[in-house]
């Protein structure tokens, strides 16, 4: 249900992955720049690791909706490829 209105509202499979990349690489980014922010205490430390592990979270979530949503699309025809599609073109 939750799915079907996302893709209806355009959301497809490749923002949902796209969406956990950019989760990824904002941990990293978090965590870095709140270790930075106050160095020399071990509390920062902490805080760093506590930003990082939260923003780091989404990313399985929203490689969870790519999934889900390319599932969806498959079923639907909205895929925008197939594998044996995608085989059949490098063969070709």
């Amino acid at each position: 249900m939750i799915i079907k209105k996302m893709h209806d509202i355009g959301i497809r499979s490749e923002h949902a992955y796209t969406a956990a990349m950019v989760s990824i690489g904002l941990s990293v980014l978090t965590w870095a720049t709140s270790l930075k922010g106050e160095p020399g205490s071990h509390a920062d430390l902490a805080r760093a690791d506590r930003w990082g592990i939260f923003v780091g979270e989404w990313a399985p979530t929203f490689f969870g909706l790519g999934v889900a949503l390319s599932h969806y699309e498959q079923q639907d025809g909205t895929l925008t490829a197939t594998v044996h599609e995608l085989r059949e073109q490098k063969a070709g």
